[in-house]
């Protein structure tokens, strides 16, 4: 039996959790994604995040979970998933040729420890115009993203400069998160 489970069902973080070189599998979890707008987005990226990963541990209290919450915010907005097609035309339309922050947050449980954090990198975005908009939304991509967009597949076009760790914006930082295991000497 692996000894980490992923509290995720996204494929990316899958993929790229092998990385790692840890064993592991993933078991989604089911919980209601709500935010808050008045907390700052760091807050709720790791609340959402240990919910997600309390939700899996309490019925796996012998394991490492791990849980994630990744979100895409400018100074006026927070933008989650999108809820239909016209609502990822229009968060890309508010992210086209400006700067806006993925905050990833992430929360690891194991017995009698945790540790809950986030890691935030700046973006920058082309210009976008509507052609690229529509034809983009079409491909249904952005349907199940963070900001209606995925940095490691179709999206990757539209992104001028990332400033900070690649892996937060596709919702997995992985550099911080070894660390973190490594320093709770939570594997052998």
């Amino acid at each position: 039996m692996e000894k980490i489970i992923l509290a995720s069902n996204s494929p990316r973080r899958k993929e790229y959790f092998a990385y790692l070189g840890w064993e592991y599998e993933t078991i989604g979890a089911d919980i209601d994604e709500v935010i808050d707008p008045g907390k700052l987005p760091e807050d709720i990226a790791e609340e959402l995040a240990y919910e997600k990963a309390l939700h899996v541990f309490k019925k796996h209290r012998e394991r490492i979970v791990i849980g994630f919450d990744t979100l895409v915010y400018t100074d006026t907005h927070i933008f989650g998933k999108p809820k239909d097609q016209e609502d990822a035309k229009r968060m890309l339309r508010e992210l086209s040729g400006r700067d806006h922050y993925v905050v990833t947050g992430v929360s690891i449980l194991a017995h009698k420890m945790s540790r809950t954090f986030n890691v935030k990198t700046r973006v920058r975005f082309y210009p976008l115009d509507e052609a690229e908009i529509s034809s983009y939304v079409s491909s249904n991509e952005p349907m199940d993203k963070a900001g209606a967009y995925a940095a490691q597949g179709l999206g990757a076009k539209f992104i001028n400069e990332i400033d900070g760790d690649f892996f937060t914006v596709v919702g997995i930082p992985l550099s911080r998160i070894y660390q973190e295991i490594k320093e709770m000497q939570l594997l052998d």
